[in-house]
């Protein structure tokens, strides 16, 4: 059947245009914060030589990993060929190609000079990690441009431009190969978002081999709750049926077991490097961390249970699963948790720094940090972005490949 747009009733024109302007408010506050950063500089942020990643990493590896829905889905339907869940996929795509420009408007704004991001291009450092990390999520968005242009060549410009379609319809023959070079290339980046932390073994609360495989696991999880979030909102707002109940349903439930894995596997690293290790280095670390932080709060009770536990136990129950009200708030949870495991990874092993440093006397003091203003800014402008590109998406791109139905 042919792919449909969700289009709003006409009774939700009103709300939609209040939904847009106060984007357009975000995005314009977001360009403030971004004037005064690339005017003043990195002094505007309250980031510091202890502490150079903030908010705006964070921002950055929370959107690629909720985006990694893109690279699941592609995978499922063109490689693995289960076309049973082909409705969702042009979404999941879309939702990933959003992430992905996200993470990078963000990071524009953290390296401080945005007019050198073509430098890991041409100045090749083969040990570095995140130069890996870079041409991997460059080469992933090429990905997803290729993956996105045959949706964009079947709305009215592709009518408009005969030539757009047809190069829409060859691209999407090269779909399942796409497919296997984005899986590939999601994954190595993925792991390696885990390992830039995970290989510092200056820095005992992070210096783990385990963080490469959580990073991966929590991005599944993550990736697959938002799109069907996002799909479900939509389905809702708009009074349409955008996939089966049936589809909804085997989404959240293998969503809830990769969450499980993620959990399982994020509680057996605690006990092994925490509790049971009794390592001088991990146990001072956690002990800064605990006081001077409240860490340990939002570790257990945000980010395990809020953000692990009680979503796994509504997406893996039948009778919640039932309950679209339920698995929203489940699947709201998985995001709500990611962006927070982002948050505690990327800051406690900078504001618990090591017992000593080469060249200092004197023990090291914990830095604190809380994000500015202009931060802040930034952030919201990037979101703001990014849900107005997905509301542009759903009223005018043909995201769905059923048919929309009235509930």
């Amino acid at each position: 059947m042919a792919a449909t747009t969700a289009t709003p009733p006409r009774r939700g024109l009103r709300p939609l245009h209040i939904w847009i302007t106060s984007l357009l408010i975000m995005i314009g506050i977001g360009l403030y914060g971004a004037y005064q950063t690339l005017w003043n500089g990195l002094t505007v942020t309250n980031m510091s030589d202890r502490v150079p990643w903030g908010l705006w990493i964070t921002h950055d590896i929370s959107a690629i990993a909720l985006g990694a829905g893109a690279f699941t889905f592609s995978a499922v339907v063109y490689l693995f060929r289960i076309k049973r869940f082909e409705p969702i996929a042009r979404t999941a795509v879309f939702v990933g190609f959003l992430g992905y420009t996200s993470a990078m408007l963000a990071l524009a704004m953290d390296i401080g000079r945005p007019d050198r991001f073509w430098h890991p291009i041409v100045f090749w450092n083969v040990h570095s990690v995140l130069w890996e990390i870079t041409w991997c999520v460059i080469l992933y968005s090429t990905v997803l441009i290729v993956e996105f242009f045959p949706i964009l060549a079947e709305t009215r410009i592709g009518e408009r431009f005969p030539w757009l379609r047809k190069v829409g319809h060859f691209l999407h023959r090269l779909t399942p190969i796409m497919a296997v070079i984005g899986m590939g290339l999601s994954l190595l980046h993925q792991s390696s978002l885990g390992a830039t932390y995970g290989v510092l073994s200056g820095r005992a609360i992070w210096f783990k081999p385990s963080l490469p495989v959580l990073f991966i696991l929590s991005a599944v999880a993550g990736g697959m709750s938002l799109t069907l979030l996002a799909t479900m909102i939509v389905s809702h707002l708009t009074n349409q049926t955008l996939i089966s109940h049936r589809l909804q349903r085997e989404i959240a439930r293998i969503a809830g077991f990769v969450l499980l894995a993620y959990l399982y596997l994020k509680l057996w690293d605690w006990a092994a490097t925490s509790y049971y290790s009794n390592a001088p280095g991990p146990a001072d670390a956690l002990q800064r961390l605990q006081l001077t932080t409240p860490y340990t709060q939002t570790f257990w009770m945000l980010e395990v249970i809020l953000g692990a536990v009680i979503p796994a136990i509504i997406l893996l129950t039948p009778s919640f699963r039932r309950n679209d009200y339920a698995v929203i708030l489940g699947l709201s949870l998985i995001v709500i948790g990611i962006v927070i495991n982002r948050w505690n990874v990327n800051l406690s092993g900078l504001i618990a720094p090591p017992q000593w440093s080469p060249g200092i006397l004197g023990n090291i003091v914990a830095t604190p940090y809380i994000p500015s203003w202009v931060e802040v800014a930034v952030s919201v402008g990037v979101l703001g972005y990014a849900l107005l590109g997905f509301t542009l998406g759903v009223k005018y791109l043909p995201l769905y490949n059923q048919g929309g139905q009235t509930h």
